[in-house]
């Protein structure tokens, strides 16, 4: 090689260098102080990390710091929307679901007039108030909303186990369990997370993630004295086959402005979004709604789409809605079968009620039109449901709150489903068929021998009691304005009697079956 070439080759060699050693710095540039971000934790180009976010044996630690001006936005916005200020009471529209005289929520005894324990509740009399949290003149428009709107969102510091991410949005979420606590001033508030919510304003956070995940919803346990019903009842449907988001424990700190305060022990649980189905259906691209609908009727209003929205394509829930009010139910039920089950998976749908009557759950479909998301696959085109929100079930009472419009929060759904009227027509019309409670009897049976036995549930419960216990009444207990329990007892009791719902519900299926 001559010394031309040489020195061209040396040059080339030297520009190359120099050129990789810019654009690496003009990476590490985008995240200029941001010390904790990584790839594998920060980027939207890792994968989601179930095991780091989602561990079954270990409560991890969340901090959240906010400025005093971030809270105090969120007071005035809050005070907009509730129309009363943190603590200042209100007119409590969720229902007498805590005791506002003792400070941290009385979340002992359930009523005891809410429900029969042979059934799991005690029916209305007119099969089903249609005006019980929803409108059947349109499809069903779900609860009706004590906090209209979602908060707002503002920049917070989020750290956990130590590391910490940067302008997450933090949003307060829910209805009467937010109102609730908002009006009695307890700190344990529900909120939401969504990592990359203010990158517009905040380039070096673009694309944001938390080991994968976008958006991740806190639970506080709000009206559970075991604060362990989310992760339960979660997971016993993903183990019985029936997709629903994972979740996990978490001890929480926040920052109002004034220091941190520890919040007490938390669920985090998985958004339902693409990350969710393409983990637990093996694709994302069909639709993902979030209704509020009894199927009554179509209307678009009452679908929420969580992703795809300008295709504006609803062709997938129409079609439901019409073969499952098509009058072939009754003059041909061979024939309405056959085409409900062309654009509805309904062994899958049997299944849910199955299980979600087995267990009883005061505030899903049935009594409220919502607490469910629905997804169609692009390989079956059949929408399927994704139950959501556990917190008020697994118990034999209701906790008989007023909503307004008349009605009561909830009321579980007997296993026989006798009580439930023809504005729930997704009970109502599968039950009344034959072929399809043959099968959902089957599913009862199945679930309750194989999943909901005492020995596999009080393992269960006794796991979860061992791993947050210390978080809750032991070495860094819940404290009076950070919790919904009354006191220790409140939790302990919780417990046991969460197990001998088992028992109850064990005997309320064989009595069924016979």
């Amino acid at each position: 090689m001559n010394r031309l070439n040489s020195r061209l080759l040396i040059g080339f060699s030297l520009w190359a260098t120099l050129s990789c050693k810019t654009l690496s710095e003009s990476v590490d540039a985008t995240h200029a102080g941001l010390t904790d971000w990584t790839t594998a934790t920060h980027s939207n180009d890792a994968k989601p990390d179930y095991d780091v976010v989602f561990p079954e044996d270990k409560v991890n630690s969340i901090e959240i710091t906010m400025t005093s001006e971030n809270w105090e936005a969120i007071r005035a916005d809050m005070i907009s929307k509730a129309g009363n200020d943190f603590g200042a009471g209100g007119n409590m529209q969720g229902g007498n679901e805590q005791n506002p005289n003792n400070n941290g929520g009385n979340m002992g005894n359930p009523p005891t007039n809410g429900g029969n324990p042979n059934n799991g509740q005690t029916p209305p009399t007119n099969g089903g108030n249609p005006n019980n949290g929803q409108n059947p003149t349109n499809g069903g428009g779900g609860s009706l909303d004590i906090i209209p709107g979602d908060p707002i969102y503002v920049p917070v510091s989020f750290k956990y186990n130590g590391k910490e991410w940067y302008k997450v949005g933090f949003r307060l979420k829910g209805n009467s369990s937010l109102s609730q606590a908002w009006s009695q001033g307890i700190y344990k508030l529900p909120f939401k997370l969504q990592f990359d919510e203010f990158e517009d304003d905040y380039p070096e956070i673009k694309n944001q993630r938390f080991y994968g995940f976008k958006e991740l919803s806190m639970a506080p346990g709000h009206n559970d004295n075991t604060l362990m019903k989310d992760k339960i009842v979660a997971d016993l449907f993903r183990s019985a086959g029936i997709p629903a988001a994972r979740t996990s424990f978490c001890k929480v700190y926040i920052n109002f402005g004034e220091g941190l305060k520890y919040c007490g022990v938390y669920t985090m649980i998985e958004v339902i979004d693409d990350t969710m189905v393409e983990n637990q259906f093996g694709e994302e691209n069909g639709n993902i709604y979030k209704p509020e609908s009894t199927f009554q009727t179509f209307s678009q209003a009452n679908f929420e789409k969580k992703n795809n929205e300008t295709a504006a394509d609803y062709s997938d829930v129409q079609s439901v809605i019409t073969a499952l009010n098509s009058a072939d139910r009754l003059t041909n039920p061979s024939q309405w079968r056959t085409n409900l089950e062309k654009v509805f998976n309904v062994d899958h749908f049997l299944k849910y009620l199955a299980i979600n009557h087995t267990i009883v759950n005061w505030d899903s479909y049935g009594a409220m039109a919502h607490n469910y998301y629905l997804y169609t696959p692009t390989t079956t085109k059949k929408v399927t449901w994704i139950p959501w929100d556990f917190n008020l079930s697994m118990t034999s009472t209701s906790t008989n709150g007023n909503q307004q419009g008349g009605g009561t929060m909830g009321r579980g759904v007997s296993l026989e489903m006798t009580e439930v009227g023809t504005n729930w027509p997704l009970i109502r019309y599968l039950a009344d068929d034959a072929t399809y409670l043959a099968k959902y009897k089957s599913y009862v049976q199945d679930f309750s021998t194989n999943y909901f036995t005492s020995a596999k549930m009080n393992a269960i419960i006794d796991k979860h009691y061992n791993l947050i216990s210390p978080y809750v009444i032991g070495t860094e207990p819940e404290q009076t304005k950070y919790t919904f329990l009354s006191n220790a007892a409140a939790f302990t009791s919780g417990i046991e009697q969460l197990k001998q719902h088992v028992v109850t519900r064990t005997q309320a299926v064989n009595t069924y079956l016979k």
